[in-house]
């Protein structure tokens, strides 16, 4: 009945899943390319030099075939005899272009890579700056596994487009130069020749839709296996607890399955389409032989210029091969942009005004004026609550769940703001909206349920916001909250490195890590979230001798699991249904028989209540 409070929970918005996921945008979007070229700029030169490279690249490609065309009509005679010179003019030509269109590649490739790590670089850094911005009611919302999707998976996406786009480009002028080369040479074989390519058109048409709905099938499958997958792998305490290892293998094994079957279609649509490709490949090489040759024999056309038009009809299917392959990866890549573009386009709930100032030194006085708060429209969390605490004051709040505890605390540090018109929060007279934020909660700690650390050192842990505390006033921080004796018999004592979220330490020994972190910038607010609810009552026990000097000449403000727990605070705030419903202190209340009363004895009722053992009736 007592538990975490704040009541926020419940107002998380519904996640798109998967779905979100499954969006193939259009080939070009204009709208991401205007927002993408920005971040191209200041890698213009390196672009400029892929692009270049590229140009180089596909003139080398074409040339090549018209090099060997020369070779054979212009410098070998039909009698055996040739042009040597003309010959070795003609290899050196042709070697050279070889090399060239190699360099050219790897120029490209390599100036490409370079300018698309950079635009990877920048995008994924504004990003992670732009969520540090956000308010916790952002993250409320969006679940973690679609930011992390934005930041890793579609920033990568995206970086894929600036090669697509240069490959794509080059692809597309290949294709000219191969179909012009071919029209100059001979105009009648080469349209004969391309009279296949209104069959191929069709057939990649219908090949498009049925790879559309397969690449979405694997991507929609994959998404699904990584979730089962982090489920499990997050809730692996409660699996084994409840021995549902056998069950979880078993659905696990369908989707998998499913993300088998998935790949398996599309690598099959895949490989079936170089089939079609192939053969129409070699039906245009047929027909340029075929009429070709009748075309030689009539001196209506060379040899070198028949060998070159079978050698540009193979060049030719390669580049519409490789753009048909990238249709469906260039509709990812602008789906994936238009989905980074949308979350650095969200608004921060709040920021610090134009005019905000910086907040003086602390003294620690605390009033909230008639504040009125609401995760959703109509649905108030907080009604109109009022409360003072004086400097140096602890106040402990209590109340049943969903009561608002959580909430308050979390205005009063500045995770929420209340809207205009819907009461302040005021700190030593300073409505906290008309101050920096930076400049005020770093004044401030707070201490939660749920230790988290870090997979640093202990030593960074405690340091954590304040890197410029002394070793000294780490310690110090440490002896205080009880931590530094056992911190001292760990392997590397404060060097220690801690595992993810503390893993290597108990639940009572990373919760004192968190005080001592709390304490260590000696701040003037220090509030506690249900802090000792998960540990053991001897460490409890340390930490409430602790508090007792900690709480000095500090402002406290307690949310309180254990009722026990804040008996001696000077004052007890009962919240119900968002609205203070009794205050005074613990004799006061008791005394009142109110709600606070009726906590406390069934809080009681529950810590003393027989656990049966066997035997007993």
């Amino acid at each position: 009945m007592m538990g975490g409070g704040g009541g926020h929970g419940m107002f998380h918005a519904t996640t798109r899943g998967v779905v979100d996921e499954e969006v193939f945008g259009k080939v070009y979007d204009p709208r991401v390319i205007r927002r993408l070229i920005p971040y191209v700029k200041p890698y213009k030169y390196l672009t400029a030099v892929a692009a270049v490279a590229m140009l180089i690249y596909v003139g080398t490609q074409v040339a090549i075939p018209w090099i060997i065309m020369t070779g054979i009509d212009g410098y070998i005679g039909v009698d055996g005899g040739g042009d040597f010179g003309g010959l070795a003019l003609v290899f050196a030509l042709f070697m050279g272009s070889a090399l060239l269109n190699w360099a050219s590649n790897y120029t490209m490739q390599t100036a490409m890579t370079k300018a698309g790590q950079g635009v990877l670089y920048d995008i994924r850094s504004l990003m992670f700056r732009h969520l540090q911005k956000q308010s916790l009611r952002f993250f409320d919302k969006t679940e973690v596994g679609r930011i992390m999707s934005r930041i890793q998976g579609d920033v990568w996406q995206l970086q894929e487009f600036m090669s697509l786009a240069v490959m794509t480009l080059g692809d597309l002028l290949s294709l000219a130069g191969i179909v012009v080369a071919l029209l100059i040479m001979n105009l009648k074989l080469g349209l004969i020749t391309m009279a296949v390519l209104p069959l191929l058109v069709g057939i990649m048409a219908v090949w498009q839709v049925y790879a559309r709905r397969a690449f979405m099938r694997v991507r929609r499958a994959i998404a699904i296996v990584n979730g089962a997958l982090n489920e499990n792998i997050t809730g692996v305490r409660v699996v084994q607890s409840m021995n549902r290892q056998g069950r979880n293998l078993e659905l696990f094994d369908e989707k998998n399955q499913e993300n088998l079957d998935s790949n398996l279609v599309a690598n099959r649509l895949s490989s079936g389409l170089m089939l079609p490709v192939d053969m129409l490949t070699g039906v245009a090489i047929g027909l340029a032989i075929f009429f070709g040759a009748r075309m030689v024999t009539g001196d209506e056309l060379g040899v070198g210029a028949l060998i070159a038009f079978v050698l540009y009809i193979q060049r030719f299917f390669d580049p519409i091969r490789n753009l048909t392959m990238m249709y469906t990866q260039l509709q990812r890549s602008m789906a994936s942009g238009t989905r980074i573009f949308e979350l650095l386009d969200t608004e921060p709930d709040f920021e610090d005004h134009p005019g905000a100032k910086v907040m003086p030194r602390l003294r620690g006085e605390v009033e909230l004026r008639n504040v009125t708060y609401s995760y959703v429209p109509g649905e108030d969390v907080l009604k109109n609550v009022s409360l003072h605490i004086q400097p140096g004051e602890t106040v402990a709040i209590v109340g049943p769940t969903g009561a608002g505890k959580t909430t308050l605390v979390s205005l009063m540090s500045r995770f929420y703001d209340v809207a205009e018109g819907h009461g302040a929060v005021l700190v030593d007279g300073h409505d906290v909206r008309d101050v920096t934020r930076d400049s005020y909660v770093s004044q401030m700690s707070m201490v939660l349920q749920e230790p988290f650390l870090f997979s640093v050192t202990v030593r960074e842990n405690i340091k954590y916001k304040h890197q410029d505390a002394t070793d000294d006033q780490m310690i110090e921080a440490a002896k205080a909250v009880g931590a530094h004796d056992f911190i001292m018999r760990l392997e590397d004592g404060y060097d220690t490195l801690l595992q993810e979220r503390g893993g290597n330490l108990s639940v009572g020994q990373r919760q004192l890590i968190s005080f001592a972190r709390a304490i260590v910038a000696d701040p003037r607010i220090l509030i506690l979230d249900e802090a000792t609810a998960n540990i053991d009552s001897y460490t409890e026990m340390l930490v409430q001798r602790a508090l007792q000097r900690l709480l000095e000449d500090r402002t406290a403000i307690v949310i309180a699991h254990r009722l026990s727990t804040i008996r001696d605070a000077d004052r007890i705030l009962v919240l119900d249904r968002g609205e203070i419903v009794e205050d005074g202190n613990h004799q006061q209340l008791i005394s009142n028989s109110g709600l606070y009363e009726h906590l406390y004895r069934m809080n009681f009722a529950a810590m003393e209540e027989p656990v049966l053992v066997a035997g007993d009736d």
